[in-house]
């Protein structure tokens, strides 16, 4: 029997499970997405996991270095013998075995790709400083995810990664304690094999929301590992149980829908003549008994997978969905280049007057060289020509500016007003911890006007908020354009825009301040694809009491759509917070 999803003891029995079946093959199974903050219980994992792995491990420091990840020229070697010498990076040395990733959450996007590309082919290839290699890399990952709330690791990983464990709610104490059932003794009770594993698979992860074909596969892979684990060459409905309920169910995008109810028909119509049977033939081989099998263990299935899910998924699904921006290292905004400031992210050829000179990189260029331009001279000399000069190329930090444009019109006023001021303070306050800004839109009457402009003021922030009146009409459209505007702005100057509209979607004021429904609705539709355009992320939170009343306006802009009708301050900063991390 499953372990209840809140059981810390047997939420700590699935991980010491995940990690055996994950030390059976590392890379088949592609890793695990380990979330839980550094501390013992974490330490007592990674030693499970450890003693049954016969492969390397490696762990990779935060920022690692491409000629240290991927591997590049050896520059000592490559002068002393005059010739390119290649050094093996991380990943092939992790080769065979597995990599811990630690603060996995921060990884940059071109580690991101980098792992990736290793995790899909097995394979790296070496292209830089005159090298062209392939280097064999086949490993798994374990991705530590230390973060926050609305900190996550890259899909891009993630979904790549069979397992995904939490162990934020297990203590030290129940990590200590003897597992109550051995790992995988559900899955030997039972040794019928399943009808088909793949189909049944495949529409458990369909009913789920799981759109991504990888979790079906990986799963499958789950189960045989299973089957051979208790001597079966076959995987058993028991086995596709809990597959499933390892690999599916931290994937859950959507709750099941319920079973349809059976119309009321009519009167049995009197039976068909039937062919007669052959008669080695059984009512076993009837087509409506085989086509039942199947059927059934989809429902086990099914059913075992929505026991084993978290209680609070609703609330999760609800804060969740892909990030409006794509954030770099740490919660300090996205980066912009930068020629002189910033954090080193590589180099490239230039000219180090207008920039700085990256002196390992260029030795590194000029090294395969030396033997053809050193000729008779000194042999201790390194010869550098223009050409092998690189600089530096770095980043700096650009803050993150949320832009609120709030519905202050009668018909959102008695409804959702306090609430939108109460999420604008305390996403304030949370903006004040990580630099970054806050703007207040409000529209209302026949206009719209930025009632805050960008600041981290506490102190300003609630006096405009306190004073923000509510009434009038709803000019939907020029509240975008006011957005849009502002948000251009924050662009221009080198930050990132990302507007968060809480509205109701019941535009009746146009932007000529007539009244009238239609024209109104049109006008905001047309400005909402003017964003679209202007590629500005967008979040539309609707706050009327019907919902998908501001849906259209989230689809016209290719922005996400969050529905709360029942929200109160709380809950709409946590959206917000999950929206733009």
């Amino acid at each position: 029997m499953a372990p209840e999803p809140d059981d810390p003891a047997g939420v700590w029995n699935d991980a010491l499970y995940a990690a055996t079946l994950f030390a059976a093959d590392p890379h088949g199974l592609g890793g695990i997405v380990l979330r839980a903050g550094a501390g013992p219980v974490r330490d007592l994992w990674l030693d499970h996991l450890r003693d049954r792995l016969t492969g390397p491990v490696r762990r990779m420091p935060p920022g690692i270095a491409d000629d240290r990840l991927i591997g590049g020229l050896d520059l000592p070697a490559t002068l002393r013998a005059g010739r390119p010498v290649i050094q093996r990076g991380l990943l092939a040395e992790a080769d065979g075995g597995v990599v811990v990733v630690p603060m996995a959450e921060r990884l940059e996007r071109g580690t991101v790709a980098r792992l990736a590309g290793a995790l899909d082919t097995g394979m790296l290839a070496l292209e830089r400083d005159g090298l062209a290699a392939r280097l064999p890399a086949c490993f798994g990952l374990v991705l530590l995810d230390e973060g926050q709330e609305d900190e996550t690791v890259a899909a891009a990983l993630a979904d790549r990664l069979a397992l995904r464990i939490d162990l934020s709610g297990v203590s030290l104490r129940d990590a200590r304690t003897a597992p109550s059932f051995p790992p995988g003794e559900a899955a030997e009770e039972e040794s019928q094999s399943a009808p088909d594993a793949t189909a049944t698979l495949c529409a458990v992860a369909e009913a789920f929301g799981i759109a991504s074909l990888r979790a079906p596969l990986l799963a499958l892979r789950i189960a045989r590992l299973i089957a051979g684990e208790a001597g079966r060459h076959e995987s058993s409905e028991a086995d596709l149980i809990e597959a499933a309920r390892l690999v599916l169910a931290p994937r859950a995008t959507r709750l099941p829908a319920p079973p349809q109810p059976a119309e009321q028909e009519p009167a049995d119509p009197p039976p068909e003549p039937q062919p007669p049977q052959d008669a080695d033939q059984t009512p076993e081989d009837a087509p409506e008994r085989a086509d039942a099998t199947p059927r059934e263990a989809e429902e086990t299935v099914l059913d075992a997978v929505r026991a084993a899910l978290p209680k609070d998924l609703l609330a999760r699904l609800l804060a969740g969905g892909p990030p409006l921006r794509a954030g770099a290292a740490g919660r300090m905004g996205s980066a912009s280049a930068s020629p002189l400031t910033g954090r080193p992210v590589g180099s490239r050829p230039g000219d180090p007057r207008r920039g700085r000179l990256d002196l390992i990189a260029t030795l590194r260029a000029a090294a395969p060289w030396q033997r053809l331009r050193r000729g008779e001279a000194d042999p201790r000399r390194v010869l550098v020509t223009p050409e092998d000069f690189r600089i530096r190329r770095l980043k700096r930090r650009s803050e993150t500016t949320t832009i609120f444009c709030v519905d202050a019109s009668g018909s959102a006023a008695l409804e959702r007003l306090a609430e939108a001021k109460g999420a604008v303070e305390l996403l304030l306050a949370e903006a004040y911890v990580r630099r970054d800004r806050i703007a207040l839109v409000a529209f209302r009457g026949a206009r719209a006007e930025t009632v805050l402009p960008p600041t981290r003021s506490l102190v300003r922030a609630k006096r405009v908020l306190a004073g923000l009146p509510g009434g009038g009409g709803t000019p939907l459209a020029a509240g975008l354009d006011t957005a849009a505007a502002l948000a251009l702005g924050v662009r221009r100057a080198g930050g990132s825009p990302v507007i968060v509209l809480l509205t109701d979607g019941r535009a009746n004021v146009a932007r000529s301040g007539l009244g009238g429904r239609a024209l109104a609705g049109e006008e905001a539709l047309a400005a909402a694809r003017v964003l679209r355009v202007q590629a500005l992320p967008i979040l539309v939170i609707d706050t009327g009491t019907r919902p998908d009343g501001a849906r259209g306006l989230a689809e016209a802009a290719q922005g996400r759509y969050c529905p709360l009708p029942h929200a109160d301050a709380g809950s709409v900063s946590a959206a917000v917070r999950a929206a733009t991390a």
